[in-house]
């Protein structure tokens, strides 16, 4: 009986640890839905603590629902995250760079800055394919595991005006795994 019970104490010892690993996953797994479907992003808080705990804030805020992706590159990356819809606004609070030596390749999620280092605020973007020549200037935040298909269809900007989008494509929403209301 005594072996029983070991063995048993063993088995949920293990699930909860199960548990405990699947609930810290869904507090860095972020759901960015677009008009043409849900993208899962898993953030990396051991590469940019600071730039997760800001989007986390933000997205409790709800600050990103209904914002623009302002600037789309075909072929290079998507941007938003500017209230103003133009690439000159933010939440306000900026963050210090936290380069990383992680590479900047399709899917990964970086935070958008101007020409100071430390200037990261709301604006982010998603890489479309790999873009090496901005590692080590740009911190990388997250990246993408699921519905990259739906990054790709978003709505392309203009290659002569630095990828400015007419009528562009919306966040609908942004939530955190572990939110109540997707």
């Amino acid at each position: 009986m005594k072996s029983f019970i070991s063995i048993i104490t063993g088995v949920f010892i293990f699930m909860s640890s199960l548990v405990g690993a699947a609930n810290a996953a869904d507090e860095n797994t972020l759901y960015l839905y677009l008009k043409d479907g849900r993208v899962t992003i898993q953030m990396r808080p051991d590469l940019a603590p600071l730039h997760v705990a800001r989007i986390k804030e933000l997205v409790g805020e709800k600050f990103y629902d209904g914002l623009k992706f302002h600037r789309v590159i075909d072929g290079f990356m998507v941007q938003t995250g500017d209230p103003r819809g133009n690439g000159t606004g933010g939440s306000g609070k900026k963050i210090p760079a936290e380069f990383t030596n992680e590479p900047h390749f399709r899917g990964a999620v970086s935070m958008a800055r101007s020409s100071d280092p430390n200037s990261g605020d709301s604006q982010f973007f998603i890489c479309l394919a790999n873009a090496r020549s901005l590692d080590h200037q740009y911190s990388v935040w997250g990246q993408v595991t699921e519905g990259m298909e739906f990054v790709d269809k978003i709505k392309k900007g203009d290659p002569n005006d630095n990828g400015s989008v007419s009528n562009p494509d919306v966040i609908v929403k942004m939530r955190m795994a572990t939110d109540t209301d997707q």
